[in-house]
């Protein structure tokens, strides 16, 4: 009886051992299986959450700005700017520049000269960017613009968007919209962020015409800046506002330095993309000043000469010198009328290149009473025009001294303005001959 209890414990305590190791067992796979499956997880979630990411999150955009150095060429002399859009996940690297025109368009030098540019936004590969301004020897600073995903995501789509046949093309104006100004435009208007730009300008602002003598005095560019001083008009001696520099490339990339996007700075990091050491530019020996110095002087000595050949040299040169000097006055009355813009309105140049001379030149030679009242007025009104130098609300070229000079020079004698000042009282009877020759002047 003892012994079969005993068995019967036994068997018992077997039984409870085995379920004991069983759940052991059962518990060590739970405990196994479940660090392998929280593996997996950490293993296959993220792949899951990649394109997820992708769709959803713009982190992998970046976005920026490049700014090119000026050129040598007139056209390229105040730089250049583009907007670069990089994704990393789509393999894309592209550059969107403002600054292309089509000039195989027939009326194009008629549009030019009135003042409708017709620009447009193309797209093309950053490398193909590098590669032409690395051929140009120009450099190129890259600045990255610290935005938000969703703000760099909307920047991309407003590009996108622009760049489309449709909506690609635009009215281009010099100093008021241009390549740089549309990026600016962009990135102030089109990514959602707050952007601020702080004063970044001298406390006695400069004119639009200070800020491109700048550049064309760096690049000794003195026949560009003579012509270019001569066509514009007063409206461009307007000081610029902060907003109004940025329609020149250097100055929108110091803008952004300085700029905040939503209360912190707009710029991540820059660099420099493409180092080329500045171009020396070419050295213009004739400048205006001296080219017309050295006619001024050599006019005025002839001026005062009797000579037969002095006195036709003399009238060959009155013909051609009013001639130009009426088709330049014309060219400003054309201009200040057919322009869309106003740039070359209010152009004080005219009050002493007369659009008149063109016509008086054909016949600058004929001995006319007429012709004689008319160079009295030149010579009056010269005269004023250059004492009120200082007065004029516009910057005039210093070269315009010169030219100034010649003008009251040769009316002054064709005005016969030396006869009418000669006392007549006890003067030989040959003294009326000369008279006579002055007016044939």
């Amino acid at each position: 009886m003892f012994q079969g209890r005993q068995v019967v414990l036994d068997l018992i305590m077997s039984l409870e051992l085995k379920t004991c190791n069983l759940k052991l067992v059962t518990c060590n796979f739970f405990k196994l299986s479940l660090m392998k499956f929280r593996r997996l997880l950490l293993f296959v979630l993220p792949l899951f959450c990649l394109n997820a990411r992708a769709q959803s999150d713009t982190s992998h955009l970046r976005v920026s700005l490049l700014t090119c150095s000026p050129g040598v060429e007139l056209y390229s002399i105040f730089g250049h700017t583009a907007l670069r859009v990089t994704d990393s996940v789509r393999g894309i690297d592209m550059v969107y520049n403002y600054g292309t025109f089509d000039d195989r368009d027939p009326n194009f030098y008629a549009k030019f000269t009135r003042g409708i540019m017709r620009y447009a936004l193309s797209n093309y590969s950053y490398q193909e960017f590098l590669q032409e301004y690395q051929a140009e020897s120009r450099g190129v600073i890259e600045q990255e613009l610290q935005l938000t995903g969703e703000q760099k995501q909307k920047m991309y789509a407003a590009l996108q968007q622009n760049a489309l046949e449709e909506n690609r093309y635009y009215n281009y104006y010099f100093h008021t919209d241009n390549c740089t100004t549309r990026a600016r435009d962009v990135i102030e208007q089109k990514t959602g962020a707050s952007v601020v730009f702080k004063n970044i300008l001298p406390e006695k602002r400069p004119t639009y015409r200070n800020l491109i003598h700048t550049y064309l005095d760096k690049s000794k560019q003195s026949w560009s800046k003579f012509g270019i001083d001569l066509c514009l008009g007063s409206n461009f001696d307007a000081r610029v506002t902060n907003d109004q520099s940025m329609f020149l490339p250097d100055y929108l990339m110091k803008a952004l330095d300085n700029a905040t996007a939503d209360g912190h700075p707009l710029v991540a990091g820059t660099q420099t993309v493409v180092s080329a050491p500045p171009v020396p530019p070419a050295e213009n020996l004739v400048t205006p000043m001296l080219l017309f110095v050295i006619l001024f002087i050599i006019t005025t000595l002839l001026s005062f000469s009797n000579n037969k050949w002095a006195q036709r040299f003399l009238n060959v040169f009155d013909s051609l010198f009013f001639l130009c000097i009426g088709v330049f006055g014309l060219l400003t009355v054309t201009l200040w009328i057919i322009r869309v813009d106003t740039v070359c309105r209010n152009n004080f140049n005219v009050l002493w290149a007369l659009p008149t001379h063109f016509f008086v030149a054909f016949v600058v030679y004929l001995k006319r009473k007429w012709l004689q009242q008319y160079f009295r007025i030149v010579f009056m009104l010269t005269a004023l025009f250059t004492l009120c130098w200082f007065f004029i609300p516009q910057q005039i070229n210093l070269a315009v001294l010169p030219l100034l000079s010649i003008i009251l020079v040769r009316s002054y004698f064709r005005g016969n303005l030396p006869a009418g000042n000669r006392v007549t009282t006890n003067i030989p009877n040959n003294f009326h001959n000369a008279k006579a020759i002055n007016i044939e002047l």
